[in-house]
């Protein structure tokens, strides 16, 4: 007997289709290595039963935002690497911990290499360059001076250097074009200085799928996060095939019939027109339905969509059960995910949102259950 009851709300994640798509991903970036990336509790997914999972499955490494997200994979035995920046503070404690640490300037650099020299350790980094993202690194037309004076820095391995894109969700899109181009610029000039890298990547997963150039040649590794849970994004091309991975369900809890006129929900945003078979389901927006729902959004309940009828509340949602007379309290109710021959996809939500699928993964609350699945 379970010590308590069921979660009312579920994330089914299949670590079977998980490793699949990691493995139609090396397939299709060969030779290219591939980095998982799990910052935010892999993308709310639960990063350590993701993170083993991927382990098995071959991943090159592990990519994360900050150095408490890097210690909690730590003593899985691949390299860690912070993708962002590093604070002074947070140098020590990565240092002796053997995290590969960010470079994006020569202040940085400094610190970390004091560092290492009073630990007696060799760091691993590599150099984040700004080709255009806008937010963290060297400029790309300064780092080359930059890069000059970091690597005679003692106590540093300077093994990698990548960059990222803001806009590689756009196939042809010539701004993206222009980023690999600085950047490989930049390696040759390095180069003919020999100064050269073990690891190089620029790719995430909308460069993955739309410019395949940067899975080849000078690139040594790709970054993916969302490719791995067979997601997209809505704007950019699908290139390989991969499934998704997970699924969110929960639960009828209530079933009434209300007169017409009756309405529904905070604001009575909606008004029955006839005597209407309602539902109401254990799942809200602190579940991370998303608002946008109301009154657009739809459910699965014994293989039938259910739209959803008014405001969604915090705890609870109604829908109305028209299509599912036979309905019983207790019934499952999919609400992203496949039940019998009719799905709804999370780029769904995503477009009556008006927000990317990203937002959507990291706004699943912490009450839901995860549930990782070996079929």
């Amino acid at each position: 007997m379970r010590n308590r009851p069921e979660s009312r709300v579920r994330l089914e994640i299949s670590l079977n289709k998980l490793k699949n798509n990691f493995q139609n991903i090396c397939k299709s970036v060969a030779p290219c290595s591939v980095l998982a990336i799990l910052k935010a509790n892999a993308y709310g997914l639960g990063v350590m039963d993701i993170a083993s999972a991927l382990q098995a499955a071959g991943a090159a490494g592990f990519g994360v935002a900050e150095i408490n997200e890097a210690l909690q994979l730590k003593d899985m035995g691949l390299p860690v690497q912070i993708l962002g920046n590093i604070l002074p503070d947070e140098i020590p404690v990565a240092v002796s911990n053997g995290i590969i640490c960010p470079i994006n300037d020569f202040s940085a650099a400094q610190t970390i290499s004091r560092e290492a020299v009073k630990q007696q350790k060799t760091v691993e980094c590599h150099f984040k360059i700004d080709t255009g993202m806008g937010r963290l690194g060297m400029l790309v037309h300064n780092a080359y001076e930059e890069i000059l004076k970091t690597v005679k820095l003692p106590g540093l391995k300077f093994e990698g250097i990548y960059s990222h894109f803001p806009m590689a969700y756009q196939g042809g899109d010539d701004y993206t074009r222009n980023q690999i181009s600085s950047f490989t610029t930049l390696l040759k000039k390095l180069e003919a200085a020999g100064i050269k890298f073990g690891k190089i990547h620029m790719a995430n997963s909308d460069a993955i799928n739309n410019f395949p150039e940067t899975c080849t040649a000078p690139f040594t590794h790709v970054r993916t996060g969302l490719n791995l849970y067979g997601l997209f994004d809505s704007q950019g091309r699908r290139s390989m095939n991969l499934e998704p991975v997970l699924e969110i369900k929960t639960r009828l809890a209530a079933i009434r019939k209300l007169p017409a006129g009756s309405t529904i929900g905070y604001g009575r945003t909606y008004r029955l027109m006839k005597d209407t078979l309602i539902g109401t389901i254990a799942a809200g927006y602190a579940d991370g339905l998303p608002l946008a729902l109301s009154n657009r959004g739809y459910v699965l309940i014994r293989g039938h969509l259910c739209p959803v009828l008014g405001r969604i509340s915090m705890d609870y949602t109604t829908v109305s059960l028209e299509s599912v007379p036979d309905a019983q309290c207790g019934d499952e109710v999919v609400c992203i995910g496949r039940q019998g021959e009719n799905a709804i996809p999370a780029e769904h939500w995503s477009q009556l949102k008006g927000t990317h699928v990203y937002e959507l993964l990291c706004s699943v609350g912490s009450r839901v259950e995860r549930i990782y699945l070996e079929e």
